[in-house]
């Protein structure tokens, strides 16, 4: 199945006519056979729906298309507030970047606070140029906006650099655009070595991390071992203390390899060049905020892989969620004005842990393809699942959000029936929010309810009107159930391809 047909994933957009749509014979198999609205449960055993229809059919309704002129982007960022923060809600991959490229075109000053290179956002130009991004902030394609990498973050230089270059050949303007801050934390490769040696420790019970080292530079971070930005500035103590920290993961593991000398020598010529790009980002952002400039905070993993409010372990290791923000760039929560969530229309997962809403087996596999659901940092495959409402409230609690970013809702086109869980229960009893006992989720029942698709290929609509009433009741749905509003849903890769509610 090509996810061209629903022209959704994070291929560049194609053009495509309806007639070449329909020649293209548009018949996907549906997920569920039912039309009704009504509530089903999956219980905790059972952790399969039912499989898709073998037969196909004709992808009915007709193709979305736009009759007035097309809005140039920059007019749908249609946000007033002076700092805006973009966070993820669920487990990441939700398609942030996007929007922070699109608001970033009225922003001066973009951030990111926290993570690391597991962090991989895709974003799109106009041309439908892709540019893949993990540690520079996806702000990068305004020309006009200074980007930060904020005190919160690990940084790999090396990984730096080469994502630098890339942008460099895709002619992007870097010089005098990036903004380091020298309280930031270096990863090395002994923290990737380290990161690997662990995962091979816990055996059977992985956590199934991206292997770049995040949560060791983390880890050494809180023990306060580790070494900063600041520290390239003093070529003998950056030697010593790293020589120090090589050993500390020597006598803890034992496989452990890595030349310290060598790394040491290399980092000679990388301080050489990341120093210019160094500064107080703490002061630049607050100066930034004094003199009427307006900054935009790109969050980076999501609210259910938070250190503190996720499923633990099988989290990342910095805070994804709103606390994140003020302690990753030394910007006071009083100066917030937007908390935009970004969710997909149903979700995704990478790597181990509980996730109630899942689909498995051909279902799952299908719904993978038509996403392209597979990592930006390791192109490992996604878990894939309903929109889990819980978790979503529970994100929109925890980080007092303002506005919700629908991503992927082109991914849905296709289905006769969607199915959105809205309650967990154990023993037929709700449960008022996520518990933190591992086992207790593993076996929670979900409520669905069954919403009836729309059946028609949105990704060419581009106001509210255009959108076809099913779609725009499985919003409401949403927007009913979390309490927050919609206000721009995705409807494709392209930066052009997005609906703002009114």
């Amino acid at each position: 199945m090509s996810s061209q047909i629903l022209g959704c994933g994070h291929q560049a957009p194609a053009v495509q006519t309806p007639t070449k749509r329909s020649a293209d014979a548009l018949r996907l198999n549906s997920i569920l056979g039912k039309s009704s609205v009504s509530a089903q449960l999956r219980t905790g055993s059972q952790r399969s729906i039912r499989h898709y229809q073998q037969a196909t059919r004709p992808y009915r309704s007709a193709v979305c298309q736009s009759t007035k002129s097309a809005t140039p982007v920059v007019e749908k960022v249609d946000l007033d507030a002076r700092v805006a923060v973009v966070l993820g809600t669920q487990w990441g991959d939700e398609g942030k970047g996007k929007l922070v490229d699109i608001l970033a075109q009225k922003y001066e000053i973009v951030a990111r606070a926290q993570g690391g290179a597991n962090a991989g956002h895709t974003i799109y130009d106009d041309k439908g140029t892709k540019y893949a991004l993990h540690l520079v902030p996806s702000g990068i394609l305004n020309k006009g906006a200074m980007c930060v990498v904020g005190n919160g973050v690990v940084i790999h230089l090396p990984t730096l650099f080469e994502e630098i270059e890339t942008l460099a050949g895709q002619g992007v303007e870097i010089e005098g655009r990036l903004l380091i801050s020298d309280r930031a934390h270096l990863l090395f490769d002994l923290h990737k070595e380290i990161d690997g040696l662990r995962e091979d420790e816990l055996a059977g019970k992985k956590i199934g991390t991206t292997k770049r080292g995040i949560g060791p530079a983390y880890a050494s971070k809180a023990i306060r071992n580790g070494l900063r930005v600041v520290d390239l500035k003093d070529t003998e103590a950056f030697a010593d203390k790293l020589r120090k920290l090589a050993m500390d993961g020597s006598k803890r593991f034992e496989g452990f390899q890595y030349d310290v000398e060598a790394d040491i020598e290399s980092f000679v010529e990388i301080a050489k060049r990341v120093l210019p790009y160094v500064g107080d980002t703490v002061s630049m952002i607050n100066d930034s905020y004094d003199s009427g400039k307006r900054i935009l905070v790109e969050g980076a993993n999501a609210t259910m892989l938070d250190l503190d409010f996720g499923t633990y372990p099988y989290v990342t290791s910095s805070n994804p969620s709103i606390g994140g923000v003020a302690v990753g760039l030394g910007l006071s929560p009083n100066k917030f004005e937007a908390i935009i969530g970004v969710a997909k229309a149903y979700t995704t997962r990478v790597g181990s842990g509980p996730y109630p809403t899942e689909i498995f087996g051909k279902e799952a596999e299908t719904m993978r393809e038509v996403g392209h659901e597979y990592g930006v940092t390791t192109g490992r495959p996604r878990r894939v699942g309903w929109l889990d409402i819980p978790a979503l409230r529970y994100a929109t609690r925890i980080n007092g959000l303002t506005h919700i970013n629908l991503t992927k809702l082109d991914c849905l086109d296709a289905l006769e029936t969607i199915k959105l869980g809205v309650e967990y229960q154990i023993d037929g009893k709700p449960l008022p929010s996520i518990p933190a006992d591992l086992s207790m989720l593993e076996a929670v029942d979900v409520v669905y309810e069954d919403i009836p698709g729309w059946q028609t290929d949105i990704s060419k609509c581009r106001s509210w009107d255009e959108l076809p009433a099913k779609a725009k009741s499985y919003i409401a749905r949403i927007e009913e159930l979390v309490g927050v509003k919609c206000k721009w849903i995705g409807v494709g890769p392209g930066r052009d391809a997005i609906v703002v509610q009114p």
